[in-house]
């Protein structure tokens, strides 16, 4: 499972072995180690290589802090049913990850510690990304997202040259347009015998290389162009659904002609590799089966270790350019544990550029505002070979500039929504059997009976 999957599942990771559960009895499975010490337990999932990074960093907190004690409890699989599992015996750990789709109700429930008077205490904490924040309450902070993340147009270099075209510009003032990315998609999707969507012969059963691949079930991947158009999710009051505006309409029409209409794109298991299986950005890439592909920013860490020869681009606008901020999943302390204190100081340091190498090797992006706007921060972290040059445009300013906040941790009920009409609906848009305003016109008035509002937010 990518780390796309994880995002659209709200969290759920199922990347290797099976995980530890935490400790045994009633409360926070930490305790007490040697006399006058504190043990705490992080729970977390993650690649091997994130597990690496986070025992590493743990080990850091344990020198900097030799009164506390860290066990890592490394659970890659099936984590909201193991969590939901220690919620309701009574046996959480003291802090870690929280499936955004859990984050919420365990908050409200009261299973998580309220963070917001420790903003003062924590100055790294109160200088967030205002889409970082967790709220759910007027100074009810349950967590914050582990990392920031947005969508890109990522592209193979040596597909962009040998048909002839300028690369995906890097900086949003020179984004393409809509027309302008079809245009060069046609350019960049051929069949086996080498032919072009609008030349005669040509055969979209047997499409060599696809020119561009978004994807419409994965709102991250188009809700960008949805604000871009003028349009968005939800009325301001959030009680209301406008997917059945023209802006909206026209915008999942075009996602749906790259496939069915221009053929540029590839359809629902088009680029399986077995079964249902769709082989990650870095390797649509390299083997060129797509030539542009809009993922997000976390593909980079994958990208370098597999040897893509890439590039970084920002997304195509219809008017003022925006990407997707993603939250990378939230990062909370649990209500259960015998030492707030401790797992207060655990949860400031365990996101701190400074000491996780996540976000120097591309897998993360900063949550403090200083790392987009001070030259020595945004070094600190993109200063190095796993970032390209264009990384500064690309994706910090991009980031800054440009972001607005993911539906997850805005719309209320989001996970009830998508499960029972949202996503079946765009399921059968990506499919080609109905065009988009007959069935966003259906749907829409069903997702608005089921809108609860937009989560709460303030300034930290």
């Amino acid at each position: 499972m990518r780390r796309r999957d994880l995002f659209r599942m709200g969290g759920l990771a199922a990347l290797g072995a099976a995980g530890t559960a935490c400790g045994s009895g009633s409360g926070s499975g930490g305790g007490t180690g040697a006399a006058g010490s504190a043990a705490l337990q992080f729970m977390y999932w993650g690649s091997t290589f994130e597990k690496a990074a986070i025992e590493k960093m743990l080990k850091a907190f344990e020198q900097k802090n030799p009164d506390i004690k860290v066990k890592p409890v490394f659970t890659p699989d099936e984590y909201d049913v193991k969590l939901n599992s220690l919620v309701a015996g009574g046996r959480t750990p003291d802090l870690g990850y929280v499936p955004m789709s859990m984050s919420f109700r365990l908050a409200e429930q009261g299973n998580l510690v309220n963070l917001h008077p420790y903003l003062q205490k924590y100055p790294q904490l109160a200088g967030y990304l205002p889409d970082a924040y967790l709220w759910y309450g007027k100074d009810k902070l349950h967590g914050v997202s582990t990392a920031n993340e947005i969508e890109l147009l990522w592209y193979s270099k040596s597909a962009i040259a040998a048909a002839g075209i300028a690369p995906p510009p890097a900086e949003a003032a020179s984004a393409w347009t809509w027309d302008q990315l079809v245009e060069n998609a046609y350019k960049l999707t051929v069949d086996q015998n080498g032919k072009h969507p609008d030349e005669s012969g040509f055969d979209p059963g047997q499409v060599r290389q696809f020119g561009v691949s978004i994807s419409i079930t994965y709102a991250a991947a188009w809700y960008g162009f949805l604000r871009s158009n003028g349009a968005d999710f939800a009325d301001e009051a959030g009680r209301r659904c406008l997917l059945d505006t023209p802006e909206s309409i026209q915008m999942f029409q075009n996602l749906q002609d790259l496939i069915y209409k221009h053929r540029v794109a590839p359809g629902p298991g088009q680029l399986a590799a077995t079964g249902d299986d769709v082989p990650g950005t870095n390797i649509l890439l390299k083997t060129k089966r797509v030539a542009m592909v809009v993922d997000g920013h976390w593909a980079l860490l994958d990208m370098n270790e597999s040897k893509v020869d890439y590039g970084i681009g920002v997304l195509p606008k219809y008017g003022e350019p925006f990407t997707t901020s993603q939250v990378a999943g939230a990062s909370s302390v649990f209500a259960g544990t015998k030492h707030v204190e401790e797992a207060v100081e655990l949860f400031a340091f365990h996101i701190d550029p400074r000491y996780v190498d996540l976000y120097k090797q591309g897998l993360w992006m900063p949550q403090e505002k200083k790392y987009y706007e001070d030259q020595a921060a945004i070094d600190s972290w993109i200063k190095n070979d796993a970032h390209p040059p264009e990384f500064r445009t690309a994706v910090v300013d991009y980031g800054r500039d440009h972001g607005v906040p993911d539906l997850r941790n805005r719309v209320k009920n989001l996970s009830a929504i998508s499960s029972d009409v949202l996503t079946p609906a765009l399921q059968e848009l990506e499919s080609g059997k109905r065009p988009a305003a007959e069935i966003l016109k259906a749907v829409t008035p069903k997702i608005t009976g089921m809108l609860q509002g937009w989560q709460h937010t303030q300034e930290p």
